[in-house]
C-alpha cells in the first residue's frame, strides 16, 4: 500500500487545516499519527475504510475530523481552532486492524507532512 499525505504548512493558531492522504490501492483501516519535535509518535484518528466508522484520540475529539472519499481513495483529517502545539510531523498509516489506535498495529506508513501553527 502506497500511502501520500499533503496539505501541511504553516498556519496562524486558530485556524483550520485539512490534510490528505492518498492510498493506493484502497486499505481496510487508515488512521492518522502526529509527532511532535522530542515527543513519541500519538495516535490521533482512523476510519474503517468499508463503512466508514470512526475512532479518536481523547485528546483531539471536536477538533479533529477524520473522513473518506471513496472516489478518490483519500482520507482526510480536518483541524480546526488549531494551537501551536498541534505543531507536528502528521502521518497516515495503513493496516488490518478494526480502529486500531497502537503504531504496532499499522503497517505501512507514508512519509509524513509538516503542520506548522504560529501563535
Amino acid at each position: 500500500v502506497q500511502l501520500v499525505e499533503s496539505g501541511g504548512g504553516l498556519v496562524q493558531a486558530g485556524g483550520l487545516l485539512r490534510l490528505s492522504c492518498a492510498a493506493s490501492p484502497r486499505t481496510y483501516v487508515l488512521g492518522w499519527f502526529r509527532q511532535a519535535p522530542g515527543k513519541e509518535r500519538e495516535f490521533l484518528a482512523t476510519i474503517n475504510w468499508r463503512d466508514g466508522s470512526t475512532r479518536y484520540a481523547d485528546s483531539v475529539k471536536g477538533r479533529f475530523t477524520i473522513y473518506r472519499d471513496n472516489a478518490k481513495n483519500t482520507v482526510y483529517l480536518q483541524i480546526i481552532s488549531l494551537k501551536p502545539e498541534d505543531t507536528a510531523v502528521y502521518y497516515c498509516a495503513a493496516g488490518p486492524l478494526y480502529l486500531a489506535t497502537a503504531l504496532t498495529a499499522y503497517t505501512n506508513w507514508g512519509q509524513g507532512t509538516q503542520v506548522t501553527v504560529s501563535s
